[in-house]
């Protein structure tokens, strides 16, 4: 983790718990613990192979891992990130975009699996996610892999993690053909968006007749950018807590980076 993200990292950890019996051996710095998790994260490498790393031990980091889930740790930081982006590049809340992906679950998890209708009913599971039109991810949603997007909309929206400015008119909410449900567009209107419901045929219409570019895509290459932390590719978490916590990391490196891109 570069130095940068660091200083925005540090503060929201929390303080180290002492031993009850005061001798133990010495914690294992923050940042080295850190740096093994983002190892993981990016590599999709097992938790026991960073024994081999010398960064520090698997036991050490994925102990800090679960102490930082419970702080909350890895939302704050994704929350920070998206004010920061907000501040200094801003947000662009003029139109959204919303879009479900499937990815592999081998090992399977008693929550948030299910058949893969993509994958001959193997394992797998879907994560709904929300961005702003420059594709910085703003909300994301994990259900199981048979889980229709349409169900998934009230709880993304809901899962924002920063709010929409109250400027008196609506945001376009842009989805697919996948969404196109009367139920879908009450919801949305009820949280305060306008839904465009289009296909890919249509945006090429619009494209071509009236200049407006796709949207669409913004939400999918926001997918393919999750994909390259290659913990996320393939669930290899049993847990649900710690497969969304990675989600997070991953959600708030994008936003960090793009705000810090200029």
């Amino acid at each position: 983790m570069s130095d940068t993200l660091w200083e925005q990292m540090e503060p929201l950890l929390p303080a180290a718990k002492s031993h009850p019996l005061g001798c133990h051996r010495p914690r294992v710095p923050n940042r080295a613990a850190m740096d093994a998790i983002l190892l993981v994260l990016r590599t999709g490498m097992q938790w026991n192979a960073l024994d081999s790393t010398g960064i520090c031990t698997c036991s050490s980091a994925y102990r800090r891992f679960r102490e930082w889930i419970d702080a909350g740790v890895f939302a704050k930081f994704w929350r920070l990130g998206l004010l920061e982006y907000d501040e200094l590049q801003g947000i662009d809340w003029s139109w959204l975009a919303m879009d479900g992906a499937l990815t592999k679950a081998p090992l399977g998890g008693k929550k948030k699996t299910g058949p893969n209708p993509c994958d001959r009913a193997k394992g797998g599971v879907k994560r709904s996610m929300l961005t702003e039109a420059a594709g910085v991810p703003l909300a994301v949603e994990v259900a199981p892999a048979n889980r229709h997007d349409m169900k998934l909309v009230a709880a993304t929206l809901a899962g924002m993690m920063c709010a929409r400015p109250v400027n008196g008119r609506k945001s376009e909410l842009c989805l697919d053909l996948g969404y196109d449900y009367d139920e879908v567009r009450r919801i949305v209107s009820m949280a305060g968006f306008e839904p465009i419901i289009l296909g890919r045929r249509d945006e090429r219409e619009n494209k071509k007749q009236c200049g407006v570019r796709a949207r669409r895509w913004v939400v999918e290459r926001t997918h393919s950018w999750l994909n390259r932390f290659r913990r996320l590719l393939v669930r290899w978490e049993k847990r649900e807590d710690t497969y969304l916590a990675m989600l997070q990391f991953a959600c708030g490196l994008i936003a960090w980076r793009s705000a810090l891109s200029k």
